[in-house]
């Protein structure tokens, strides 16, 4: 790979979680501050949980088959945005969640055609790849940073605004033009027969049979209900205590990500398969703790550490999983095992966590006031009771990567 493509990948990337942060985050406040209830939140988010199911579909059938990946994702972009910039514009509950409907649906077969580009055009993935990738949480972290910038500068209200929408709207049009300049990368199963067993992982179902991968399965699905409350309320939250440019703080997490994920190598020699999963899965707890205990006071050093768990968070549970999955899956069935697991977490999981994050948040809402105290309460125990039963059913088996090659 040579520098000019580096960079156009990089620039890349760093467009498509530019995009993503830059409406994702704030979302919530917004909703609350034009009168969405706790449910029509978990609503509005469920909407990206949807489009993840079926993203793997129009990609495995549609994207990989026919067209070039390139153009696939600039033509979705740049629908997407026009989708976006109407859908800023809507205030009515029902018709702005089926506007994000629309518009996740053109955004998240990108995330899939955004590797596709990047490993078309790699010798070493596993050591080019990172290289890349890490823009993208640098174009998530800028993101949060302009929409605080803004706030401090500008708009006071830009978090309670359709502003960050409009962002995103703009940059996925600027991202639409671009793909067209990126390398070519066409179709990989032009004229192959592919199953839609295939695309959602059918085939990696036989890993269940092992009481290890199965337990690992189950607990992936169940952990990332409480996940999904940190995504959905965690800006609204702290907008609510009084807290100023959130979303620019919120970006600590996205910091500690890249930080953590340096130093995992180095952890996952000494710790293992197990013990990085529960550390992993204990940071939620200690988290969504920190979150019911600290206030805007004395305490509000327990809202900044449980922003900068984000790294402890995500990678130490969603990157060694997929570590442990391309371990414990033969060659043949690696990609469908990976594509199995991400359905049972960013699809179902966070599904149902949208769905009663929602329900909570109106559950401990009286007279227009949120108890977070108690709000939170729910998805630490939640976590808690999924990291017990982690550890006491987990067991694990050191395998080497290649095995049953």
């Amino acid at each position: 790979m040579n520098r000019k493509v580096y960079f156009q990948l990089s620039g890349m990337m760093f467009l498509e979680f530019f995009i993503w942060g830059a409406w994702f985050v704030t979302l919530g406040t917004y909703l609350g501050s034009i009168g969405f209830s706790g449910s029509q939140v978990g609503y509005t988010y469920l909407m990206n949980n949807i489009a993840a199911i079926i993203s793997p579909f129009f990609v495995g059938m549609i994207a990989d088959r026919y067209f070039s990946s390139e153009k696939v994702m600039g033509i979705l972009h740049f629908v997407g945005g026009i989708v976006m910039f109407f859908a800023s514009g809507i205030t009515n509950v029902w018709p702005l969640i089926v506007g994000l409907l629309l518009y996740n649906l053109c955004y998240m077969p990108t995330l899939a055609l955004v590797n596709a580009v990047s490993f078309n055009q790699m010798e070493r993935p596993d050591k080019q790849f990172p290289k890349v990738r890490v823009w993208g949480t640098i174009g998530w972290i800028v993101a949060g940073l302009v929409i605080t910038f803004i706030q401090f500068n500008f708009y006071r209200e830009v978090e309670a605004s359709s502003v960050p929408m409009r962002m995103a709207a703009v940059a996925s049009i600027l991202m639409g033009l671009y793909s067209f300049t990126l390398p070519k990368t066409p179709p990989k199963n032009v004229g192959k027969d592919v199953r839609i067993g295939d695309i959602f992982g059918v085939k990696a179902l036989r890993l269940l049979k092992e009481r290890s991968f199965f337990i690992f399965a189950l607990c992936s699905l169940l952990i990332s209900i409480p996940l999904a409350f940190y995504y959905n309320f965690t800006n609204m939250f702290l907008n609510d205590l009084g807290m100023e440019g959130v979303a620019g703080k919120q970006t600590m997490g996205q910091m500690s990500e890249v930080i953590f994920m340096i130093l995992m190598p180095w952890f996952f020699i000494r710790l293992g398969v197990k013990k990085m999963l529960l550390i992993g899965m204990s940071a939620w707890v200690l988290r969504y703790a920190l979150f019911a205990s600290g206030d805007f006071g004395a305490l509000v050093w327990m809202l900044y550490l449980g922003i900068l768990l984000h790294g402890v968070c995500y990678d130490f549970f969603f990157v060694t999983g997929q570590i442990y999955v391309d371990n414990k899956a033969e060659k043949e069935i690696r990609a469908s095992a990976q594509g199995f697991i991400a359905l049972l977490t960013y699809g179902v999981g966070l599904g149902l966590g949208s769905f009663l994050s929602g329900k909570m948040v109106d559950m401990f809402t009286a007279s227009g006031t949120k108890d977070w105290t108690a709000i939170w309460w729910v998805p630490c125990i939640f976590a808690g009771l999924v990291m017990v039963l982690f550890g006491l059913l987990f067991k694990e088996n050191r395998v080497s990567k290649g095995e049953g090659d």
